[in-house]
C-alpha cells in the first residue's frame, strides 16, 4: 500500500512516535511533509512519552493523534496505555502504528523473535484491537477496519494497526545527514583501541554490528564486549551494573544520542552513584540512524552539561578524532567517571554486516571473561 493512502485512510492530522526502520515509508512521509512540527508530528524520546504527548493533544483539541513505533516498544506503553488511557481511567482513544519486527514465519534478528510472537498477544492483554496490515491490503480494506472501529474510538478506547514487513511503500527518497566529520565506525575502532582488553558494552543498533565487525577484522576474540542487541537505552545502565560489580576492571560503554534519550534516568543513576571505572561514550549523530535517519532532538543539546548535572565529574565533547583520542587516552587514566560525546555524521557502509555469533554464546563468553579479569587482579 502506497503511504499516502494509508494516511488518508487515517485521516489524522497528527502523529507521535519512535521512528522504525519497517516504517520507514511513514516516517519519511511525515519528515516530507511536516518535519518536526509540534502541531503535526513529534519525534518522541520513547514510546511512553508518545503515549503522554498524544493523551495531551486529545485533551487540548477533541481529536484522535496517531502514535507510531516499533513493536519492541509495546513494553513502554503499558504502563499509560493502562493506567491513563484505559476507558476505567480517562478513556483516552488513540491509534497505534506498530511496525512488526519478528512476526512468526519472516526471518528476522534474534532480538524480535520473541516480541514478535507475543505482539498482538499484548496488545490483547492491553484490550487494544488491532488489524493487520500487508502488502496485499488495500485502502479500502483498511478503511473499513478503521470504520469499525469507530465505536471502541468514540467508547475512548485505542485501537492499533500493526504493520507488517514492506507493507508501506512511499517513493520519495528522503537522505538525512549533518556537517559532522567523524564516522561513528572509526570512532568505534578508536574506542576498541583504547580500551585494549577493557570490556565494551555496547548499544543497540549499527555501533554493536560495527564493533563486531573491526573485532574481526582485527582478528580479535568478542569476548570482550557486551552486544546490547535489544532492550535500546539501557546499555548504559547494563554498563554501571557491571562497573560496580567489578570495580578493579574498567569498563567502557558505546552508547548513542537516540539510546540516551529514550531512557535518560539512567544518566542520574549513573551519576549518583560515580563509579569510577566507567567510561560512557556517546556517539551523537542528532538521528536514529539504524532505523532510517530521522532526527533526534540531541542534535540541539548540550550532554555534557547535562552529564555533570547529574553528577558525573567529567564530561567533555569532540568533534575530531586528535581531540577523540585525546579524551579516550585521559579517560583510560583517570580514576573518575567519565562522559565523552563524540559528534558524528549520518550513515554506514552498505555492506555492513551483522554478528555471527549468537547471543547466548555472545553473554557466556563476556561473563567468562569479566571472571577471567578478576582472577588476573587476585
Amino acid at each position: 500500500m502506497k503511504v499516502e493512502q494509508f494516511v488518508e485512510a487515517i485521516g489524522a492530522d497528527f502523529y507521535t512516535g519512535v521512528p522504525d526502520s519497517q516504517l520507514k515509508a511513514l516516517c519519511d512521509y511525515l519528515m516530507k511533509h511536516y518535519g518536526i512540527d509540534p502541531v503535526h508530528h513529534l519525534i518522541a524520546a520513547n514510546e511512553g512519552n508518545c503515549v503522554a504527548i498524544a493523551a495531551g493533544y486529545h485533551l487540548a483539541t477533541g481529536k484522535i493523534p496517531v502514535v507510531y513505533m516499533q513493536n519492541s516498544g509495546e513494553g513502554n506503553i503499558i504502563n499509560p496505555v493502562a493506567s491513563l488511557l484505559n476507558e476505567k481511567v480517562y478513556a483516552i482513544p488513540m491509534i497505534f502504528v506498530i511496525g512488526w519486527r519478528g512476526e512468526p514465519g519472516v526471518h528476522d534478528e534474534p532480538q524480535h523473535i520473541y516480541q514478535g510472537e507475543v505482539t498482538l498477544k499484548l496488545l490483547e492483554a492491553m484490550d487494544i484491537s488491532f488489524f493487520v496490515v500487508g502488502k496485499e491490503t488495500t485502502k479500502e480494506e483498511l478503511g473499513l477496519a478503521l470504520a469499525g472501529f469507530q465505536g471502541a474510538l468514540s467508547a475512548g478506547k485505542s485501537i492499533a494497526l500493526v504493520v507488517r514487513k514492506a507493507a508501506l511503500s512511499y517513493d520519495e527518497n528522503m537522505a538525512y545527514k549533518n556537517d559532522c566529520a567523524m564516522t561513528r565506525e572509526e570512532i568505534i575502532r578508536h574506542i576498541a583501541a583504547a580500551a585494549g582488553e577493557d570490556p565494551i558494552v555496547s548499544t543497540t543498533g549499527k555501533a554493536s554490528r560495527e564493533l563486531f565487525e573491526i573485532r574481526t577484522a582485527n582478528e580479535q576474540s568478542h569476548k570482550y564486549d557486551f552486544l546490547t542487541v535489544g532492550s535500546m537505552g539501557h546499555s548504559s545502565s547494563i554498563a554501571l551494573g557491571i562497573a560496580v560489580n567489578r570495580p578493579g576492571t574498567r569498563v567502557w560503554c558505546i552508547d548513542g544520542d537516540g539510546a540516551v534519550l529514550m531512557h535518560m534516568g539512567a544518566m542520574a543513576v549513573i551519576g549518583a552513584n560515580h563509579p569510577k571505572n566507567l567510561v560512557h561514550v556517546v556517539i551523537n549523530n542528532g538521528a536514529h540512524e539504524t532505523v532510517g535517519g530521522m532526527p533526534t532532538v540531541a542534535g540541539q543539546m548540550d550532554i555534557p552539561a547535562i552529564a555533570r548535572a547529574c553528577g558525573y565529574p567529567y564530561a567533555a565533547s569532540v568533534n575530531s578524532y586528535e581531540e577523540l583520542d585525546r579524551e579516550l587516552t585521559a579517560a583510560g587514566e583517570r580514576e573518575a567517571l567519565t562522559l565523552i560525546e563524540a559528534k558524528c555524521a549520518i550513515g554506514a557502509r552498505g555492506n555492513l554486516g551483522r554478528p555471527t555469533t549468537g547471543a547466548v554464546d555472545n553473554k557466556i563468553g563476556f561473563m567468562e571473561y569479566l571472571e577471567e579479569l578478576s582472577k588476573r587482579r587476585r
